[in-house]
């Protein structure tokens, strides 16, 4: 933890508090978080089966996370500037109806499978399965009803930590076998936002788990995160197709808009002529981690706004990260802050096995089976420079 990021937090906690009034953008800013579980759970809304639908606050090391049972949905992330204001750092909505229609995945837990899978369709053990087609000729995120748009089973878990559990019934989504899964979130002493996955099968499947949140470290609402500077350390990454599925190589970045191994801001290369970038209306891509599959959480992205002076460092023990700069934002989606997304106004880092894996045998395999458990974990790093 650097020094300045100690000094922040520690006069975070002992009781530096933002002003009530409006920043300059429109993002209200919000008090020191204290301690603890806060005052979850709170009723957040109903699904249209009367359901209630739960918001759970945790507060710990100066950070204050807010997460919904519907999707196991990041609603809120409120972090300190160098000047020690907070403000709400990752887009979404201020009620729960838009989260059952919007299919940006706001803050959502994303399964069976995160990303891609060609035509929704792959082959395991002989037998040839069939998903659902919601992203063009492709199967997204697990499918129309994903993981991000289920109820899970919220429980608190230590003293800043919450368990969220559900299982997957064979053939959900056409996915074969039960799969029981169960994801901590954890806010560290340090105030890190932790997340664990564990999935086990009683039957062979695919399994590939990530978050989808939307970062703005200016701020939700504040427009364009073209001036944050971004670092990951990937040599190389996944060239896609017209349809955004992998060709199956692993091409190098360096001399290409997608070489981010010294940092760069996302906006300097973001329009240049590569028809990588024509495919994705931006950057929409795998970049293939240096350190590969590791036992434990390793540095794979760094990501700092200059105006704020916010830092998010992003270690994980997956092999790849997906980085989307929000350019299917399209005006059309309102923010918690009153603020209208427009393209380019967040960012995601998916932590992650490869697109299309279970197409492309020569990437990381993502099968499950019955008797091996899946296990995955990913820690953000929040500090000022």
């Amino acid at each position: 933890m650097s020094p300045s990021r100690r000094t922040v937090l520690a006069s975070a906690t002992a009781g530096l508090a933002a002003t009530a009034a409006t920043a300059a953008a429109g993002q209200a800013r919000a008090a020191a978080p204290a301690e603890g579980n806060g005052e979850g759970p709170e009723v957040f809304g109903h699904l249209p089966d009367g359901t209630e639908v739960h918001r759970w606050t945790l507060s710990r090391g100066g950070t204050r996370l807010k997460v919904l049972s519907y999707g196991g949905i990041v609603q809120s992330l409120e972090l300190p500037d160098r000047a020690g204001e907070y403000v709400n750092v990752s887009l979404g909505f201020g009620t729960l109806a838009p989260y059952l229609t919007a299919t940006t995945y706001f803050g959502a837990l994303i399964g069976r499978y995160g990303n891609r899978i060609a035509e929704g369709r792959f082959t395991l053990d002989g037998i040839a399965y069939q998903l659902p087609v919601n992203d063009g000729p492709n199967s997204l995120h697990g499918g129309d009803r994903g993981f991000d748009k289920r109820l899970w089973d919220v429980t608190p878990n230590g003293r800043s930590g919450l368990t969220l559990r559900r299982t997957s019934p064979d053939g959900e989504m056409g996915y074969p076998g039960t799969l029981d899964v169960r994801v901590d979130y954890t806010l560290t002493r340090d105030g890190d936002f932790r997340i664990d996955y564990e999935a086990t099968t009683d039957a062979p499947t695919v399994v590939n788990l990530t978050n989808h949140t939307y970062f703005n470290l200016g701020g939700e609402g504040t427009g364009s995160i073209e001036d944050h500077r971004l670092e990951i350390a990937a040599a190389r990454y996944t060239p896609v197709g017209e349809t955004l599925i992998p060709t199956g190589e692993l091409a190098r970045v360096g001399g290409t808009p997608f070489d981010f191994r010294r940092g760069k801001s996302i906006g300097r290369d973001i329009r240049e002529s590569h028809q990588q970038l024509l495919y994705g209306q931006g950057y929409d891509h795998n970049f293939v981690l240096d350190k590969g599959i590791t036992g434990a959480p390793r540095h794979a992205a760094t990501l700092h706004d200059p105006g704020s002076g916010r830092l998010m460092r992003v270690d994980t023990t997956e092999p790849g990260v997906q980085f989307y700069s929000g350019n299917f934002l399209d005006a059309t989606l309102t923010g918690p802050g009153g603020r209208v997304y427009r393209q380019g106004d967040g960012l995601c880092l998916e932590t992650q096995h490869f697109p299309d894996s279970p197409n492309q045998p020569h990437f990381p395999t993502t099968v499950l089976r019955p008797g091996t458990t899946y296990r995955s974990t990913t820690v953000h790093s929040f500090g000022t420079r």
